[in-house]
């Protein structure tokens, strides 16, 4: 799959062609443009092709929206942006997804994920510019924002917003409310990467998802990991994979 990025901001830019590579290492990366007028031109090349373009809506000359006003535009989009007001104007063009910044490889992969999934539903050649499919589809990937656990014969319903961490134990996963209760769950932790908002949580290793409200301090560890400490008790030891150190630390500053 060939992709454009089309972004004013340099290391945003490359952030995203990271999550890209990182979620298939076939995506090729066609060209990064940083303004309305370069998109324009490179756009209207005829021997210039894509499969999908990930487009700032701010850019250095304007907002993107301009670009479909003077280009003709027939592939997939999705946008970008630290603000929330253009949703419903994105979705006009061709936006498949709209991701506010800072943009997680978690949110990228969904957005690839819902490209797939629209392509097995409508077909590779279906037009992608309607409105009413694109917030269909963006509504079936609304984040879980509570889970229902049982304890005894009771049922309850814990908000997302009160579980501490959720780890796993003996193939069982578990969450952690702020009142150091714990529930087995019946999810995975793969599972829950894609269910859950990623500007709240995030995978600290294969065994660990911690809430960015519960942490209460990070320490440099040994063999430059990072050791998480929570506001709530854990009789557990969080340390953040080597592997994941750079994403966390980007995750944690909000880039």
């Amino acid at each position: 799959m060939k992709v454009l990025i089309i972004e004013d901001e340099i290391p945003a830019a490359e952030k995203l062609e990271r999550h890209l590579k990182k979620y298939d290492p076939a995506i090729v990366i066609a060209d990064k443009l940083a303004s309305v007028e370069k998109a324009v031109a490179w756009l209207n090349k005829t021997e210039n092709y894509v499969d999908l373009i990930f487009m700032d809506v701010q850019l250095t000359d304007g907002l993107s929206f301009d670009i479909f006003k003077k280009a003709n535009l027939q592939k997939p989009v999705i946008f970008t942006t630290a603000f929330n007001e253009y949703a419903i104007e994105a979705f006009k063009g061709n936006g498949i997804d709209y991701l506010l910044k800072p943009i997680t490889y978690a949110a990228v992969a969904g957005s690839l994920h819902k490209l797939e999934n629209l392509r097995k539903n409508l077909g590779t050649t279906a037009p992608l510019t309607h409105l009413e499919q694109a917030l269909q589809l963006l509504q079936k990937k609304n984040y879980k924002n509570r889970f229902m656990v049982r304890t005894g014969e009771h049922i309850h319903s814990v908000p997302a917003t009160d579980i501490t961490l959720f780890y796993a134990e003996d193939r069982n996963v578990f969450l952690l409310c702020e009142n150091r209760k714990k529930y087995i769950i019946d999810y995975k932790m793969e599972e829950l990467e894609d269910l859950l908002d990623p500007a709240l949580f995030f995978r600290v290793n294969r065994s660990f998802m911690v809430n960015i409200n519960s942490i209460k301090d990070v320490i440099v560890y040994s063999n430059s990991r990072l050791l998480i400490r929570l506001h709530t008790d854990c009789d557990k030891e969080i340390v953040v994979s080597r592997e994941r150190v750079q994403e966390f630390k980007d995750w944690f500053n909000g880039v």
